[in-house]
Order: structure tokens, then C-alpha cells, then sequence
């Protein structure tokens, strides 16, 4: 913070503002004694109390009078007459650093949005001053997130448009050849039939996760809450995997800390969460042997991770996992690469639920880590550290 810099005019301002008030003092000092002298004129016992020629308290043999009521009088008037000079100059000072909090309101105003008002005043106006920096941190952090909003829309649109159309022209171009019968026999005709098929419930399955996205995104979706027991519900989902995971040569295991583990949530929309979680590992695991579903009762909390042996995740795609429509892989392969939503699809069910998910990976392990409140309504701290 820095004093206000006044200018050379507002320098000789303040210089005019203090003699103007002098002179003006020094005139209103010899009216009041002039008239105070035509008051006492012809009563000596009066002048004499009010000019201490018989009283006061005198110094030495001179008989100085360090105390009488015209000493009194004469350093009264001059207390008054300095309050009234440093009042007004302090006035007008005030005057001079608010002139200056506007222009620079003004510079802020003209679209300088960056610039902050960094003067040291007195203290109500710096109060005014720090709500003002405060107004405009505000308004940028608004139009910053306006921004973003705005360009994660046009994002969502090119990325619906891409994953829609790639699958749309296959459907057109087979069914094409079907209507313009450019096929030489009965099972090239259900081959092409066959295709189309594919690459149409390919879109379903985005539609349906587009639709679950934009659903759970919504802080006012409402959650079905029941009462179970979380290392019940990870058995249930390792059984309905377990044949899927043998085809792959990968065994689930589920491990509780305690057994059960009671909590509450809503079970459907965390079986989606866990489903996403388990088909990603089975998927991108390749050439790891297991998969573990671990839960654990940490205070108020349950933490469960989904982890398995397969290879490594880059660090610098760990911080984008669960951007929506976002792939390890560069390829925009559905075969390989789902429809991108199944995690910011897990993110925005765990956020419903006020907790919060983040993935780890090493060498030996991948690691999806989740934090739910054992009940609803209990209040978790914002995981902040990048895993």
C-alpha cells in the first residue's frame, strides 16, 4: 500500500487553504478582542481580573505573570486557532485522496479490470477502498467463470457432434448401400444390417450418458438414500463381474474394515459409479491379474478404492481423468475408449453425495479413490491435493 501522491495544483491548494484559514483566523482573533476590549473599557476591577494585573501566579523578582486570564485567553485562542488550521487542511486532504479513489474507479471502470486501488488512507475510506477491490475480484472471478462456462458449452457441443457423427455415418453409409442394394448376398446384406446395428446403440449408449451427465450435474437431483452395508454391495458387484474378469484372466477380490460396513446412500446411483469403475479396470488393466474392492470406515467417512495391477497411468493425464469426453488413449475409439463420460459421470454421483473421488497411479497400482460420508448431511473437506 502507498500514501496518495498529490499533485503540484493540489499541493499549492492545501498551501492557499492554510493561509486563507490564518488570515481569516487573525481577523476573527482581533475582532473578539476588540470587542472584548470595549466590554471592559471603564470597569478596572473587571480589567484587572481579565488582564491579571492583581491576580495571577508571578515568577521571580520581576513579577512575570506566567498564569493570569489573559495568558489563559491568549493560549485558548491559539490551541483554537491551529484545530481549526489542521482541521481543514485535513478536510481538504480527505477531499484530495477521495478525488483520487474515483479516477481510479474510473480507470477500473473503463475495462482496466486487472488494476487494484492501492492507497493507504484513513480508515473509513479504506474500508470503501478494500470493498471496492473486493467488488471487482468479484465481478472478474464471475466473468472468468462466465467464460469458462460458456467455452465448456461449445466444447460439449463439439465433442457430442464428433462422438454422434462418427457412428451416424457408418449407420447412413451401410444402410445406404442396403437401399442402393450393392450387396452380393444374403449375409453381406446382414452384415451391413449387423454393422448398423453396432454403431446404433453405440449412440445409445452416448445419448444415455449424455442424458446421465447432464442429470447428475444438477445439484437438485434427487438421491433415493437407504441404509447397507458397503462391503456387501462390493461382493455383489465382484460376482456379477467375476465371469467377465475370468475371460480376461483377472480375479476380483473385496476386502471391509469392519464387516459390515454401514452407511448411507443411494445404492443405484453408486452401483453406476462402482460399474463404471470396475468396467474401466477390466478394460485398461490389460495384462494385470486382479482387481480389489476395498472399503474402509476412517471416522465419519468410508473411504473404498478400485484399484488393479494393470499398467500405469501417465501423471499428466491423472489431473484430466475425469474431464467429460476425456481418453488416456489419443484415439477417439468407442471400442476402446467408451464414450468418455463414465467418470465425470462417477464424479458428479459422488459430489451428490458430498464426497469426492481422485485416482493415483504407480507401477505396481491404479488406484480410483472415493470419500463418502457414512451418513448423509455429514461434511467432508474438498480433496485439494492432485493425486
Amino acid at each position: 500500500m502507498e500514501k496518495v501522491h498529490l499533485t503540484a495544483k493540489e499541493k499549492s491548494e492545501l498551501l492557499v487553504e492554510g493561509i486563507v484559514t490564518v488570515i481569516l483566523l487573525l481577523m476573527l482573533n482581533l475582532a473578539v478582542v476588540v470587542i472584548l476590549m470595549q466590554m471592559i473599557q471603564g470597569n478596572q476591577q473587571l480589567e484587572n481580573a481579565i488582564w491579571g494585573v492583581k491576580s495571577g501566579v508571578t515568577f521571580g523578582s520581576a513579577g512575570i505573570h506566567i498564569w493570569s486570564w489573559r495568558n489563559l485567553f491568549i493560549a485558548l485562542m491559539g490551541v483554537a486557532d491551529a484545530a481549526v488550521v489542521y482541521w481543514r487542511l485535513i478536510r481538504r486532504y480527505r477531499q484530495m485522496q477521495m478525488r483520487h479513489v474515483i479516477a481510479e474507479l474510473h480507470y477500473i471502470a473503463d475495462g482496466h479490470l486487472d488494476h487494484r486501488i492501492s492507497f493507504e488512507v484513513n480508515t473509513d475510506l479504506q474500508k470503501v477502498i478494500a470493498s471496492i477491490n473486493a467488488l471487482v475480484d468479484s465481478t472478474v472471478k464471475s466473468m472468468e467463470e462466465e467464460r469458462r462456462i460458456e467455452q465448456s458449452k461449445d466444447e460439449l457441443i463439439t465433442n457430442v457432434s464428433h462422438d454422434i457423427r462418427t457412428p451416424l455415418t457408418s449407420i447412413i453409409g451401410y444402410l445406404g448401400l442396403i437401399e442402393d442394394r450393392q450387396f452380393r448376398s444374403e449375409d453381406e446384406l446382414l452384415k451391413y444390417t449387423h454393422t448398423a446395428y453396432l454403431k446404433a446403440k453405440q449412440m445409445k449408449v452416448l445419448v444415455e450418458d449424455l442424458f446421465e451427465y447432464t442429470k447428475v450435474r444438477q445439484t437438485t437431483t434427487p438421491l433415493n438414500i437407504l441404509s447397507f452395508n458397503m462391503v456387501a454391495m462390493l461382493e455383489q458387484l465382484a460376482a456379477s463381474f467375476e465371469l467377465e474378469a475370468a475371460h480376461k484372466g483377472m480375479t476380483i477380490s473385496v476386502s471391509g474394515k469392519p464387516n459390515p460396513l454401514m452407511m448411507e446412500a443411494d445404492t443405484e446411483k453408486l452401483g453406476r459409479v462402482f460399474n463404471n469403475l470396475i468396467v474401466n479396470a477390466l478394460k485398461y488393466g490389460s495384462g494385470g491379474k486382479h482387481i480389489w474392492l476395498e472399503a474402509e470406515k476412517v471416522g465419519s467417512e468410508a473411504i473404498i478404492h478400485v484399484a488393479n495391477d494393470g499398467p500405469e497411468i501417465p501423471n499428466d493425464a491423472l489431473n484430466q481423468l475425469f474431464d467429460r469426453f476425456y481418453r488416456v488413449e489419443e484415439s477417439r475409439s468407442q471400442e476402446t475408449g467408451g464414450t468418455g463420460l463414465g467418470l465425470a459421470i462417477a464424479q458428479s454421483i459422488v459430489a451428490l453425495h458430498g464426497g469426492y473421488i481422485y485416482a493415483e497411479s504407480t507401477p505396481e497400482r491404479t488406484s480410483f479413490v472415493m470419500h463418502l460420508p457414512l451418513k448423509m448431511g455429514a461434511t467432508l473437506s474438498p480433496h485439494e491435493e492432485t493425486k
